[in-house]
């Protein structure tokens, strides 16, 4: 994996901010140069080589997961939130995170669906599958 500049919580907290900023919508990040001579070629090249991003992916180590739950849940959205429990049951599996929880597959990823409103039980016991503990301090 490439090296992500100021380590594991920058990673997490900008894979939060990219989840945040394309719930729903279409997130297109065009990381080269170019002039108004070359644009229409350059959007059309970009939009034939575009892909989905894909937050799973990166969630490869717990202290990452740990900040980008922490920075997901930092974000007035609760869909911010259950998107990324979702993000992180798919990067352990899904099937051995409903399986965890008691649920059936279906069940969990219906759970995280945008706009869903889980029962508190469901979301503590997903987390609890996924090896999370929540803890709170004050503000």
């Amino acid at each position: 994996m490439a090296a992500w500049f100021g380590g594991p919580k920058s990673r997490a907290r900008i894979l939060a901010r990219l989840d945040s900023a394309q719930l729903g919508k279409v997130l297109l990040l065009l990381l080269c140069g170019g002039d108004k001579s070359t644009q229409a070629r350059d959007i059309g090249r970009a939009q034939r080589k575009t892909k989905r991003f894909d937050t799973s992916a990166f969630l490869d180590d717990d202290e990452v997961v740990a900040e980008y739950l922490t920075a997901a849940l930092e974000d007035p959205n609760p869909d911010v939130f259950l998107t990324a429990i979702g993000q992180v049951a798919k990067a352990r599996g899904m099937s051995a995170i409903a399986e965890g929880a008691g649920l059936g597959r279906e069940s969990l990823y219906k759970a995280l669906t945008l706009g869903a409103k889980p029962r508190y039980d469901t979301v503590l016991k997903v987390l609890q599958s996924l090896a999370i503990k929540v803890s709170l301090t004050a503000a």
